[in-house]
């Protein structure tokens, strides 16, 4: 077995035995416990300093979300560059609220046996995308044999979706006895690598397809969109832990409204919703991205509080057919995962289409 594939695995493995340290315990005002029910006077956001995570930065760059919530609550916010230690800080009550993709959603829902998060609306759908060099000689499906692959951590959105398209195009990774390797790493390792000639194409969210392509001699192979009935499907969502969304539905009312607010002002508004992200990238990261490069990505994308819910069930299925999701045992019941009482409520009360 590859060593990046032991050590990915390694990790996943490492992150579901501290998640359930953290749960087993956290004491009776855990997630799972369901006993503490005081209203916080503070919502605390996480996100990713994502393009579409882009209602979190600007909801907390324009004071969009402060202003909703009033001064009785008092919003903190905390940036993450992964799932997993996103879904680890949710557990162990250091954030409220978070915009995440949806594997690591699942997988923090299955971890804590269902009791630890709930989907309560929706944030992106689309952004993704397969680049390949330009020189490298891919011009189809038909081409990805001895070939060397990135996504941006093993077993998330992007990974099981490369997986999959290697596999409906009729190749096998060489883990599983195949001639495709594909190796993990940061989207900025990914571009260096992409520019050192060191891997053959990625799969990876936006902005990241738009610098492989403008910045790097990349070509888009596969826009995922192309791959989903009406080429929705869902790379954002907004969750909550679960005892945080019992104690303060009323907070998490006005947080919901503001990002309906966000959402319907950045689809109608590209060009100073990407000069906003810019300025809050800048501020959180110290760096920016190219303007042409961010309307490039944007154009892949469709902020929305649907958070898509087939396509997601689609994502858990293909993640367990991949053996990324209760290895061993019965495909699982993510019956439970959303709670979309809060918004839909506020949709009906606003004349919008309710999310079924």
């Amino acid at each position: 077995m590859d060593f990046r594939l032991k050590l990915g695995i390694s990790a996943g493995i490492i992150f579901a035995v501290i998640l359930s340290s953290i749960l087993y315990n956290a004491g009776p005002s855990s997630t799972t416990s369901g006993i503490d029910n005081k209203p916080s006077n503070r919502l605390r956001i996480g996100y990713f300093p994502n393009l579409n995570h882009a209602q979190a930065l600007v909801g907390l760059e324009t004071g969009g979300f402060q202003r909703a919530l009033g001064d009785n609550v008092t919003i903190e916010s905390k940036m993450f560059s992964a799932g997993p230690s996103l879904i680890e800080a949710l557990f162990a009550n250091q954030i409220d609220v978070a915009f995440i993709g949806p594997n690591p959603t699942i997988n923090g829902y299955i971890v804590s046996d269902g009791n630890g998060l709930k989907v309560i609306s929706g944030a992106a759908s689309g952004g993704a995308v397969f680049v390949v060099r330009n020189d490298s000689g891919i011009k189809s499906h038909k081409d990805l044999g001895n070939r060397v692959f990135s996504s941006p951590q093993l077993g998330n959105t992007q990974d099981v979706a490369l997986r999959k398209y290697i596999i409906e195009s009729g190749f096998k990774t060489k883990e599983n006895g195949g001639n495709v390797t594909v190796v993990q790493a940061s989207p900025s390792d990914i571009l260096t690598l992409f520019l050192k000639k060191q891997i053959d194409g990625a799969w990876v969210p936006e902005p990241w397809g738009a610098r492989l392509v403008k910045e790097a001699g990349g070509r888009i192979l596969v826009d995922e969109r192309t791959l989903w009935p009406n080429g929705k499907f869902v790379t954002a969502n907004i969750i909550a832990r679960s005892d945080y969304l019992k104690s303060n539905p009323n907070t998490i009312r006005k947080f919901l409204s503001a990002n309906i607010d966000e959402t319907i002002w950045l689809n109608k508004n590209k060009d100073m919703g990407i000069k906003l992200f810019n300025q809050a990238l800048k501020n959180i990261t110290g760096n920016t991205i190219r303007q042409d490069e961010l309307a490039d990505a944007w154009s892949r994308l469709k902020f929305t509080y649907d958070p898509i819910t087939s396509s997601l069930l689609q994502s858990a299925n293909s993640a367990y057919d991949l053996g990324f999701l209760a290895k061993g045992k019965e495909r699982p019941n993510l019956s439970g995962l959303y709670d979309l009482t809060i918004l839909n409520d506020i949709l009906n009360r606003r004349s919008l289409q309710k999310i079924e």
